[in-house]
């Protein structure tokens, strides 16, 4: 077992009702489970993410935190939030990591890997 570790998992969803397609907005929720694998308590700092459409469109976001909050997770603790994004076409995907601090006073990364934003029905 790795002393500074977590557990990133995501599920998404098309918010059809907040989504403009003649206008190219598509918008997803996503739903992170965080959790700490690790041996270690940690505090997540801030988030990166890389967000691409179909046209080859990239936005990168940088910021503290995730809504608002910087959880602290004891070894075995997990935390879970739902945030969105809004992209030009109707696939895209996401990826990026989350800035932490380890109670040992250590900062890692734990990474976020790609994940799929698709309305239903587009991709097979």
């Amino acid at each position: 077992m790795t002393a500074r570790e977590l557990k990133v998992e995501v599920k998404t969803v098309y918010l059809g009702e907040q989504s403009h397609p003649d206008a190219d907005r598509y918008t997803f929720a996503y739903t992170v489970t965080m959790q700490n694998t690790g041996t270690v308590a940690a505090k997540l700092l801030g988030r990166r993410w890389i967000i691409t459409d179909a046209n080859g469109k990239r936005v990168e976001v940088v910021g503290e935190g995730v809504v608002g909050e910087h959880p602290y997770l004891r070894p075995g603790e997990a935390f879970e939030y739902t945030s969105a994004a809004t992209i030009e076409t109707p696939v895209g995907c996401m990826q990026g990591s989350y800035q932490l601090i380890a109670d040992d006073g250590v900062p890692f990364e734990a990474p976020i890997e790609v994940f799929s934003l698709a309305i239903p029905r587009r991709l097979h």
